[in-house]
């Protein structure tokens, strides 16, 4: 009796385990942007994190559009060893105004192309810096990424966000909040904001799912305990 109760405890944790598991992981394999949040009109580095889905490819190039309806001014790329990174300029139709004066052109496209020994591997993640500003004065910055894989496949994060579920494929956005009017316009110096407070937020981002994943086993095996003392009490003779 004992056994058959400690096999059956046993076969619920794996299950309660791979369910877990199954719904916390996908979340964090989307390409992301971090911070997730920035402020109008200031400065601010952000991070593109690139994790690989494939057990049999390698990531080798990763593209980043930057929207063409708010276009941004100063666009600046962190160089990365093994990695070449090159930006793709277009012409506005509205011109930027800036204390230097208008600005006809910006960076809408961002690609970064990895050498033979620096491709993305399979359980592997990269990360991109970019600093950029003055943001524009919009509720959010979507960013439509592509992901090229050595196996040909590109998968394509290019999906806006709904009030809906969250789509499959969803594009890194990045909100912007409105600038408070008592605090001084951010300086250009702000976009160097150390990589330590930002890798804080990515890890901080990345680690949710795991430990949505723990607490559920642990919740899952908890009551499993709670119930078989109480199968056990029910069936000793009295």
């Amino acid at each position: 009796m004992t056994r058959s109760l400690l096999t059956r405890a046993a076969t619920i944790a794996a299950t309660v385990a791979a369910i877990t598991l199954g719904v916390a992981g996908p979340a964090s394999a989307h390409v992301t942007v971090n911070p997730k949040e920035a402020t109008q009109g200031g400065y601010t580095k952000v991070t593109f994190r690139v994790p690989n889905e494939k057990d049999n490819a390698n990531t080798t190039k990763v593209e980043v559009n930057l929207p063409t309806s708010s276009p941004i001014a100063s666009v600046s790329l962190k160089p990365l060893p093994g990695w070449t990174a090159q930006t793709e300029t277009s012409k506005l139709a509205t011109p930027i105004k800036s204390d230097d004066g208008e600005i006809t052109e910006a960076v809408t496209k961002i690609t970064w192309t990895a050498d033979a020994n620096s491709a993305i591997k399979p359980g592997q993640f990269q990360e991109f810096d970019v600093s950029l500003g003055p943001l524009p004065e919009t509720d959010q910055l979507v960013f439509k990424a592509l992901q090229t894989y050595s196996d040909g496949d590109v998968v394509r994060w290019i999906e806006e966000p709904s009030s809906g579920a969250e789509p499959e494929h969803p594009a890194p956005v990045l909100k912007l909040a409105k600038k408070d009017a008592a605090t001084p316009a951010a300086a250009p110096v702000a976009a160097a904001a150390t990589s330590k407070d930002s890798d804080k937020d990515s890890n901080k981002d990345s680690n949710n799912g795991t430990a949505y994943g723990i607490a559920g086993i642990l919740l899952g095996l908890a009551g499993l305990v709670a119930g078989l003392f109480a199968y056990r009490r029910a069936a000793q003779p009295r």
